[in-house]
This record gives C-alpha cells, structure tokens and sequence, in this order.
C-alpha cells in the first residue's frame, strides 16, 4: 500500500478541483511580472540588473526545493505540504505587493518560489494517488496539465487589466487572496496521503542539491548581465562541486533524496528531459516576448497579455481534450514539441515588422503544442516513479522545467543584450534556434 489513507469517491469528488486550482494558482503568479515588467522596474527604481532577478526570481525558488518539497510530502504528507506552502505564499505576496525597492521585492518572490514548490510537488502527488492507473489517471493528469495553460494565461491578463486600471502591485494582494483561499479551503476538503513507511530525512542530500540548484540558477540568472563577471564564474563553480557531490553522497546514502535507478527507467528520463527541453526552449523564449513585443513593436502590458491568451487558452483547451488523441504519453510529448516549434514560425516575422495575423497564427499553433506537452509531462512524471512516490516525481520533472527555463531565458537575455542587433531581429534567432531544437527533440522521441 502506498500511502495510509486510501482515496474514496468523496475524496475524488473534491481532489481534482483542488489539486487543480494549485498549478491554476502557482502559474499566474510565475507569470504576472512578464506583461508588466518595464513598470515594475521603474516603480521599484532597478538598476541594470533588475529586471532580470524580477522576472527570474522565482525560478531560483521553485528549481532549488521542488525535489525537496516533494520528498517531505511523500514522508510526511501531501496535504500537509500543501496547506504549509499555500500559507507562505498568501505571506510572501503581501510582502511583494508592498516592496519598496528591488531587493525585497525579490526576496519576496524567491520566497514565492519556494511555497509554490511545495504546492506543486505535493498538489500532483494528490492527483498521483488519488487516481493510481488508467484511464481515470490520464483524464485526471489531462485536467491538471491544462491548469498550467489556464495559469499562464491568466497571469498577464491580470497584471496587465489591473496595471491599467490601478497598479502592478494589486495584481500581487489578489495572489494573497488566492492562495489563502487554497490554504483553507485544501485544510477542510482534502484527505491526507503519505507513503506507508516514510524514510529517513536526508539532511546532506537537502542541502547540497538545494544550494548547488541554487548556485546554478543564480549563475545562470546573473550571466545575463555578462558571463565573464567573478559572481558568475563562482556560482557556477559552486554549482558543480555541490551537485558532484550531491551525485556522490547520493549513491552510497541507502534511502536517498532522489533514487539514481531512477535514471535506468527509460519513462523517467523522457519526463526529465522533455521538461528540460519544454522549460528551455518554450518557458524560456515566450517570457522573454512580452517585453520585446513592448520596448520594440510599443504594444501595452495589455495587449501583450491578450496576445498570450491565445497561446495559454488554446493551451488549456487542448491539454483538456487530450485524453481523445490515442497516442501514448511518450507520443503525445513528441507531436506537442512538434506543433511548438512550427508555431514559432510565426515569430520569425519580428526580424522585419510586427505582422500580428503572423504571430497570433503562431501562437496558436505553440500553444495547441503546449497544451499536448503540458497534459503528457504531467502523466509522465508520476508514472515514471513508484507509487508511493509521486510527489517526489512531480518534484524532479519540475525542476528540471524550471532549470531549463532559468536556462533558456538567460541565453536568450544575454543574446539580445550583447549583440548590437535589434531586439526584433534577434527574438527571431532565437525562435529559429529554438524551432530547429524542438523539432530534433520531437524526432528523437518518436524514434524512441
């Protein structure tokens, strides 16, 4: 048996929408700076630096304790975990809304980032146990999925209505609500589920993957100001030795934080490498758009976030229905990388002009993908791994999401900050690099 409680149909009833609401939740926030950072940098008087740790610092949250998070729910409980996370994150946007300055607006959303970790991780655990195989599975990790388009759409329409009519910081009391909100209405309606024979609490895996994520994210975020500055040279030294010996430690602990058998099951490393390459190459690139689309093309936070809901709603509107498509998982993934990467045809315009029945075309196209990809990774990360570990499971595969989108934003900052290219021109590159990167992964996939 896989946890001490066994889910019931009432427990069902409630489950879904619960759990559903987290990702719903934990993607609007990721999300609410990308239509309104050039506001937020101003207001919060950010230097050179600035508006890169504001977009970038949650990812430093969420990348270094999601493994973690999902490791203690597991242990200790999911609803536990949960109910923790939704608490500290109502706390951490009160503190975001009200930041004087840069630095602790960033604290706040580094903080954000380690609460939605513990959301995430333990929200798809409950899914994980509540529905163990299937059909009912596939329909359940379909619904959960489609919440992250739902999220990422709702996330600049928000800040950006709301920064119209009042300010960008109302848009982060309305996140205190909404995950206060979660908190209680998680406390009362779901059951809890653990794994019957907990493990140990393994305090050297923590804190050495914990600070060599840490350490990577940082580098990577800093990079972008240039690659050559000693912070970044340091922090990506420290990465290295900590992961080494995080990998070191691991392979001799008995009861380890995260299992290297896992790397042997072929599922797991489709769902770590495809969510790798989905946080890289599609997080990565469209959250750097928005702010393109503004300072070069002069759209509104506005009319970039309506742009963005035809690729997160058509996201969640496909990731709902993709329960119909008879393919496999592993299949899904690949054709959804594929639709990512024509849709990014659209993007190439930018070089020239801004052709609007282009993009909106392409966006289309990308976010059809998007809801194909987010309904198979979700599947893939729970099925991957034990039954008693499935928090643990969503940990991984969305650390490696959000390292790859740390990763794939950085490059394409760094890209349009050293080259005396205009910001149009280079957004195109990069959507070709990137269209040529997500086909060879789709094909690389099938042929798998």
């Amino acid at each position: 048996m896989s946890s001490v409680t066994e889910p019931t149909v009432l427990l069902r009833r409630w489950t879904l929408p619960v759990a559903s609401s987290a990702p719903f939740l934990i993607m609007t926030n990721f999300s609410l700076p990308m239509a309104t950072l050039p506001q937020t940098a101003r207001s919060l008087g950010a230097g050179p630096t600035g508006p890169v740790w504001i977009l970038g610092s949650i990812a430093l949250g969420l990348s270094s304790l999601l493994l973690v998070a999902g490791g203690l729910a597991d242990d200790h409980g999911r609803r536990r975990v949960l109910v923790t996370g939704g608490g500290v994150l109502a706390a951490a946007s009160v503190l975001a809304a009200v930041s004087p300055n840069v630095a602790v607006f960033v604290l706040a959303r580094l903080v954000q980032g380690g609460a939605s970790a513990a959301v995430l991780a333990a929200s798809l655990g409950i899914v994980g146990h509540a529905y163990p195989a299937g059909s009912e599975r596939v329909r359940a990790t379909g619904r959960y999925g489609a919440m992250i388009g739902l999220g990422t759409t709702a996330g600049p329409l928000l800040s950006g209505l709301v920064a119209t009519a009042a300010s960008w910081r109302a848009a982060y009391w309305l996140m205190a609500a909404g995950a206060l909100a979660l908190t209680v209405v998680s406390a009362r309606t779901l059951d809890e589920s653990r794994a019957a024979v907990p493990r140990r609490f393994d305090v050297p895996g923590v804190v050495l993957l914990t600070l060599g994520v840490a350490a990577l994210v940082a580098g990577v975020t800093e990079g972008r100001a240039g690659w050559s500055r000693p912070v970044v040279v340091w922090a990506f030294a420290a990465a290295v030795v900590l992961i080494a010996a995080f990998v070191a430690v691991e392979r001799r602990r008995p009861e380890p934080l995260l299992d290297p058998e896992l790397f042997r099951r072929p599922l797991f490393l489709v769902a770590t490498g495809g969510a790798t390459v989905v946080g890289a190459a599609v997080v990565g690139l469209l959250s750097y758009l928005p702010t393109v689309l503004q300072e070069a093309h002069g759209l509104t936070a506005l009319d970039t976030a309506l742009l963005f809901a035809v690729w997160s709603g058509l996201s969640f509107v496909t990731s709902l229905l993709s329960r119909h498509v008879r393919l496999s998982a592993a299949a899904r993934l690949a054709l959804g990388l594929g639709l990512s990467a024509a849709g990014y045809t659209g993007l190439l315009s930018l070089a020239a002009t801004l052709s609007l029945s282009l993009i909106i075309a392409g966006l289309a196209v990308s976010g059809t993908g998007s809801g194909l990809i987010n309904s198979s990774i979700t599947h893939l990360a729970i099925e991957s791994v034990p039954a008693h570990r499935v928090s643990m499971g969503s940990g991984a595969n969305n650390t490696a999401r959000y390292i790859g989108s740390s990763l794939g934003a950085a490059g394409i900052a760094a890209t349009i900050g050293a080259a005396g290219l205009s910001q149009g021109t280079l957004i195109s590159v990069a959507a070709a690099i990137v269209l040529t990167g997500l086909t060879a992964a789709a094909a690389l996939l099938v042929r798998a």
